[in-house]
């Protein structure tokens, strides 16, 4: 084990965790960026796209507190670059943290154990990095036929009143979060209680924003408020 964290922090392994943290890290720029410049095209002022910046970072708090609890465990396990690496592109730390069991598991050993050797970590990091390239390789081929595709339906639907491509942006959202929430509530009446929880906390903070203008803030928190509630109903009610 101990020679298998060697190489798990070994200057090789950060030096390709780095590159693609810092990959990431442009990347986040630069759509914040051409966000900024093409927010017109779609109707958007300066504030609104100031206040969806703002909100963005308020509700990515939440669910990253989550991914840095399973990746601080991971650490110990698989090392600092690679866990880095992973939580810096990775979109489910369950999936990740499943991704590394079972490699371990089909390797014929388990995450930090005596017998996970190199061979072993190498089959990890193989699999985790294989198993979250799907949705960057479909980002990377079909980002700009997708570019193409909304320019051609905001030009055909620019003079009409409605936004076709905030609607459509809109219902692949709940279709979305519709998905995860729906998978959870089949689980079991402890998670229903919380999704509606949440759900609940949502819409009462949504209509008190849109209702009293000085606490238009509460849009801006309402996910993390949403949180809190639901696993506060979840820890004294359920």
């Amino acid at each position: 084990m101990d020679k298998t964290m060697l190489l798990a922090n070994s200057p090789v392994v950060w030096i390709f965790s780095l590159l693609i943290v810092g990959t990431v890290i442009f990347q986040g720029f630069t759509f914040i960026r051409l966000a900024k410049k093409t927010s017109s095209s779609v109707g958007m002022s300066n504030k609104e796209v100031k206040s969806a910046l703002k909100i963005g970072v308020i509700n990515a708090i939440g669910p990253s507190l989550g991914i840095i609890i399973v990746a601080i465990s991971l650490i110990a396990l698989l090392g600092d670059p690679l866990v880095l690496m992973r939580i810096g592109i990775i979109g489910s730390a369950a999936t990740e943290s499943m991704g590394a069991t079972i490699a371990a598991t089909t390797f014929g050993t388990e995450l930090g154990s005596e017998s996970f050797s190199e061979q072993a970590f190498t089959t990890v990091a193989w699999v985790l990095c294989l198993g979250g390239a799907g949705w960057l390789i479909v980002v990377a081929l079909f980002t700009k036929s997708l570019e193409k595709m909304e320019k051609k339906i905001t030009e055909k639907t620019k003079n009409n009143s409605v936004p076709i491509m905030m609607i459509v942006a809109t219902a692949a959202m709940l279709g979305a979060f519709g998905n995860l929430v729906s998978a959870e509530l089949l689980k079991g009446y402890t998670n229903a209680i919380v999704a509606i929880a949440a759900a609940g906390t949502m819409i009462i903070l949504t209509l008190i924003a849109n209702k009293k203008k000085s606490l238009n803030w509460l849009n801006e928190w309402s996910l993390g408020f949403a949180i809190i509630i639901s696993l506060t109903v979840c820890y004294f009610v359920v």
